[in-house]
């Protein structure tokens, strides 16, 4: 069991693009309710799955400069990373089945 791990610009290549497993970061901020709405989702995702996939969060206000990089322009964002590149972008809060469906082919 896992939790998600917290992520800034001086930690991001260590723990997201040189990960041996798929990392999916959670682009939020703490005044975006969406954000705060799939929170417990990611802890449930990374809990059940966190042996295949990392779920990493990075606080954009906190860490702006990561969020610039990679275009950020809305939150919630993921990203899924593999081998340090972004395979997958989903925008926006969604239920637990959906995200599911989305991360298939890394869980």
């Amino acid at each position: 069991m896992s939790a998600p791990i917290k992520v800034t610009a001086a930690d991001f290549d260590q723990l997201v693009l040189k990960s041996s497993k798929p990392v999916l970061v959670d682009f939020w901020a703490e005044w975006c309710g969406p954000c705060r709405a799939i929170a417990p989702i990611l802890d449930d995702i990374s809990a059940e799955y966190g042996d295949k996939l990392t779920i990493a969060k990075l606080n954009t206000d906190e860490e702006s400069a990561i969020a610039i990089k990679y275009g950020v322009t809305s939150i919630p964002m993921l990203n899924v990373y593999v081998n340090g590149e972004v395979v997958k972008t989903i925008i926006g809060a969604k239920p637990k089945p959906a995200l599911l469906k989305e991360l298939e082919g890394f869980i």
